[in-house]
C-alpha cells in the first residue's frame, strides 16, 4: 500500500494536466495570455494550401516530426472547424496505395494523443502508418494545443475535447475522397478515453482503437491506482482548483504545471518512462506542452466533474483496446472493456512472451502485449505498436 500510495503522490505532482497539479504545486510558471503568445515558438511561414479546407491557422511548412518521412503518401495540412468555433490544424495523410478505394473512396481514420502531445509525435505516426497500409489518415492537435486555435492555451475540456473527435469525422465525411461509412478513430494514452467517450455518441464512428489508454476523468477524480477515490480527497481538490481559479481571475494570468521533470532515482519506473519519451531526441518536440510547460493548473476542473465513460456500456460499433502488459496504466484499459462488456477481465498473472493476450466479447477486444510498458505505444523504438492488427481490425470494421 505504501508502494503505491508514493507512486500516486510522485505521479500526481508530475503527470500532465492542470487538476492534479494543482493540489500537488510544485516549481511554478507564471505566464500571461499576451507572454504566451510572445514566448511561443516562432513558426516557418504557411505552406501553399493543397486542400479547399486550409483556413486562417498559420503552420509550419517545414517537415518538423519526430518520426521520418513515408514515401508512401501524401502529406499536407489541413483545418477544420469544430462545433465550438474552435478552428483545428491537422496532418493529412493520403495512401499512394489505392487498393482500399470503393467507388473512388478511402476508408479514414482520425487520430489524436497522447493527453498533451501533439500531432508531430505519437498520433502522426499512427496516422503515417495506417495511411501506408491504405486508408486516408488525419492526425489533429486538440483545442488549446499544438497549431490548433483555442484561448487560452494549455486547457483541456472532456466536452470539448470528444467535440474535436467528432470534428473530425466531420471533415472527414465531407471529403469526395472518403467513404462516409467508412470511417474509424484512434485514441492514444489519455485521447483513447476521449476515443471511446466519442464513439458512444457518435454513430458515424465504425471502429475504434483505444492504445494505451487514460480515463483522465478517473485519474483526475480519484488518483492514480484510485487511491484518492474518496469524497474528502475530491474535495480538498475541489477546494485547491476554486482557489486557482479566484486567483487567476484576479491576476489575469495563469498559472503552468511543470511536467516530466528529471524524476529522481528512486521514482517509479513510469515517471522515468514518460520523462525518456518527451524531454529526449526520442520524443520533445518544441510544441508539445508534454515536453515543456504542462497544463493550466485549473484545467482539469471539467475532468473532476465528469465521467468519461458513462455511457460506453451503450457502443454498438467495434472497439479495439490495445495494452501493455507491465504498463502502470493497464487498469484504464481493463475497466473501459468491463464498461463496455459487463464481463471481468482476468489477465493471467504470468503471460506468455510470445504471444498477445486477448478477450473478445461481441464486437469489443482487449489486447494486453506482454512485456509492453506505457509508452512502448507511444514510438517505434521498441516495435511493439500492432499495426498488422488495427489494420486488420478496421479493414474488418470499415467495410
Amino acid at each position: 500500500m505504501k508502494t503505491f500510495q508514493k507512486i500516486a503522490t510522485t505521479a500526481v505532482a508530475i503527470l500532465a494536466f492542470g487538476a492534479l497539479t494543482a493540489c500537488c504545486p510544485e516549481k511554478e510558471q507564471t505566464t500571461s495570455n499576451a507572454q504566451q503568445s510572445a514566448a511561443a515558438p516562432a513558426v516557418q511561414p504557411a505552406e501553399p494550401a493543397k486542400d479547399n479546407n486550409m483556413n486562417k491557422l498559420t503552420l509550419t511548412a517545414e517537415w518538423d516530426k519526430v518520426f521520418p518521412k513515408s514515401e508512401k503518401v501524401e502529406h499536407s495540412k489541413v483545418t477544420f472547424k469544430n462545433h465550438f468555433g474552435i478552428e483545428l490544424a491537422a496532418d493529412l495523410y493520403v495512401p499512394k496505395d489505392t487498393s482500399l478505394k470503393a467507388n473512388g473512396k478511402f476508408p479514414a481514420i482520425a487520430v489524436s494523443g497522447p493527453f498533451g502531445a501533439i500531432k508531430e509525435q505519437s498520433s502522426g505516426l499512427y496516422a503515417q502508418h495506417m495511411a501506408e497500409r491504405g486508408f486516408l489518415t488525419i492526425a489533429f492537435d486538440p483545442s488549446f494545443t499544438g497549431e490548433s486555435g483555442g484561448e487560452p492555451r494549455y486547457m483541456n475540456s472532456p466536452d470539448i475535447n470528444t467535440e474535436d473527435f467528432m470534428a473530425s469525422v466531420d471533415f472527414l465525411s465531407t471529403r469526395d475522397d472518403v467513404d462516409p461509412e467508412r470511417i474509424g478513430i484512434i485514441g492514444i494514452c489519455g485521447w483513447g478515453g476521449m476515443a471511446i467517450n466519442a464513439a458512444a455518441i457518435d454513430t458515424r464512428i465504425k471502429a475504434t482503437v483505444a492504445s494505451t489508454m487514460y480515463d483522465m476523468s478517473r485519474v483526475v477524480a480519484n488518483g492514480y491506482f484510485d487511491q484518492a477515490n474518496n469524497a474528502k480527497a475530491r474535495n480538498e481538490m475541489r477546494k485547491a482548483l476554486m482557489a486557482q481559479r479566484t486567483k487567476e481571475y484576479k491576476t489575469k494570468e495563469y498559472d503552468l504545471s511543470e511536467v516530466n521533470t528529471l524524476p529522481a532515482e528512486d521514482a517509479p519506473f513510469f515517471l522515468k518512462d514518460y520523462y525518456d519519451y518527451y524531454k529526449t531526441p526520442r520524443g520533445y518536440h518544441k510544441r508539445s506542452l508534454n515536453s515543456n510547460t504542462g497544463w493550466i493548473k485549473s484545467a482539469g476542473t471539467s475532468l473532476l466533474n465528469t465521467k468519461l465513460l458513462a455511457y460506453a456500456n451503450e457502443i454498438e460499433s467495434a472497439v479495439l483496446v490495445i495494452h501493455g502488459e507491465k504498463a502502470h496504466s493497464r487498469y484504464f484499459s481493463e475497466g473501459a472493456f468491463e464498461k463496455m462488456t459487463g464481463k471481468k477481465v482476468k489477465v493471467p498473472a504470468k503471460l506468455d512472451p510470445a504471444k498477445n493476450w486477448n478477450m473478445t466479447v461481441g464486437n469489443k477486444e482487449l489486447m494486453i502485449l506482454p512485456g509492453a510498458v506505457h509508452t512502448d505505444l507511444y514510438d517505434d523504438v521498441n516495435g511493439r505498436i500492432p499495426y498488422d492488427k488495427m489494420e486488420e481490425f478496421f479493414k474488418a470494421n470499415l467495410k
